[in-house]
């Protein structure tokens, strides 16, 4: 019986979602069990967020807790340009819908999402 979870899961994203978590325990110092969780998290905000503005909670670099809402979606986004930087697999980017700005944060500081 296969779980109604993972129904919609390539096998490609679940090995993005296993190395993800591989970098979690090794760079983040996560138990197994902690890192799925937090990389099944990750997949789950990512793909909600390509559908619609989402409300999401994560720990800053400072260690206060910032309220989110943010959205990936191609239909909400402002017309961007090329910057030239490199894609950081730490972080997760998204456009912050209160403040009209692309953000981010740090994949493995996710603590949950609505």
């Amino acid at each position: 019986m296969r779980n109604i979870a993972t129904t919609n899961v390539t096998r490609a994203n679940r090995v993005s979602i296993f190395t993800l978590a591989w970098q979690f325990v090794k760079r983040n110092g996560y138990t197994l069990s902690e890192a799925l969780k937090c990389a099944w998290a990750n997949f789950k905000l990512k793909r909600a967020m390509a559908a619609r503005i989402v409300k999401f909670w994560f720990t800053k670099v400072d260690g206060s807790i910032r309220e989110a809402y943010g959205t990936l979606s191609e239909r909400m986004l402002p017309p961007t340009q090329g910057t030239g930087r490199r894609p950081n697999d730490t972080v997760q980017v998204y456009f912050d819908t209160e403040k009209n700005e692309y953000r981010c944060f740090k994949r493995a500081n996710l603590l949950r999402f609505v």
